[in-house]
């Protein structure tokens, strides 16, 4: 199994599978007749190496994006761990040459609504996802505390405004990318990041 694959499988088995689903790479005996020549398939073998290898380095980057979606740890290691999976079972839809960090958020932020929307038509009777609040600590350190009053005001911030600035001010995204992984012209998304700071300025200022 090559290398990448093992580390992302150690993130995928830190939270249950998203309803039973697992990767699998299993090939059928009758998939080997078609099978491409041997300098094809090294050649290929090579790329999804480090195809796989660069999405196991945007992991941190993952969490964080997903975690700006869902502010409850276990349900954005679920989000990223589905991420994971989509991106491997659509790797052949990725566009070489393209920005494969924005791609997978892309991914997820449309999972994340694609979920969101299940479970508003299907309520199961847990705490809506994006409503979740993180468990208060008893850390003293001033600095922790300082990032806890962040976090809790991009918490605040409308999700159009937080996502923007996690992708741009936090995650390092251009505003291309940034409006493409969100599916809007470059001047909302920085319209979004602008008001988004001056949001968090106010409301950090009455602290």
């Amino acid at each position: 199994m090559p290398q990448w694959m093992t580390s992302a499988q150690k993130l995928t088995t830190t939270a249950p599978a998203w309803r039973g689903i697992a990767p699998t790479s299993q090939v059928c005996d009758d998939d080997l007749s078609t099978q491409p020549e041997s300098g094809d398939v090294n050649a290929s073998k090579a790329a999804g190496q480090r195809r796989g290898e660069e999405i196991v380095g945007y992991i941190p980057a993952l969490r964080i994006f997903a975690r700006s979606l869902c502010r409850n740890q276990v349900e954005a290691d679920d989000l990223v761990q589905e991420t994971l999976l989509r991106a491997i079972e659509r790797a052949d839809q990725f566009e070489a040459g393209t920005n494969l960090r924005a791609w997978l958020f892309t991914i997820m932020r449309n999972r994340f609504y694609t979920n969101w929307s299940q479970r508003v038509r299907e309520p199961t009777g847990e705490k809506d996802c994006i409503s979740v609040e993180p468990q208060a600590s008893a850390e003293t350190q001033t600095w922790h505390l300082r990032m806890r009053e962040m976090e809790a005001a991009m918490a605040d911030l409308p999700s159009q405004y937080r996502e923007a600035l996690m992708l741009v001010a936090v995650l390092g995204e251009s505003y291309i990318e940034a409006a493409q992984i969100l599916g809007c012209d470059i001047g909302t998304i920085k319209s979004r990041v602008n008001r988004g700071r001056a949001a968090l300025r106010d409301t950090l200022d009455q602290d």
